[in-house]
């Protein structure tokens, strides 16, 4: 990913460990084992992360229209955050990062 573009990403996701405490739907969530992962949009990337105590780890940085593109083309009646979670490639993707 060019340099200009993780620039960019950065400063799109601000996120706090603090932004947690109130109520909002500003991230989708997944959750798989017991363990969340919360997902966030800036411009065309996806960035899935994990909050831990008070640190923020994002695990990948993906292409929204990979997985826009499927899920409009094939129109589950699922949220797309319940097929995600549903689909152990997606969380093999995950753990490999």
């Amino acid at each position: 990913m060019p340099r200009a573009v993780q620039l960019e990403l950065l400063d799109g996701f601000q996120v706090l460990p603090t932004d947690f405490e109130k109520a909002d739907e500003k991230y989708g969530m997944l959750t798989r084992g017991g363990k969340t992962i919360y997902r966030y949009r800036v411009k065309d990337y996806r960035i899935y992360f994990e909050k831990q105590g008070d640190i923020i780890n994002v695990l990948c940085v993906l292409n929204k229209n990979t997985f826009k593109d499927f899920l409009y083309r094939s129109k589950w009646p699922m949220s797309e955050d319940q097929l995600l979670q549903e689909n152990p490639k997606f969380w093999q993707l995950l753990e490999s990062r």
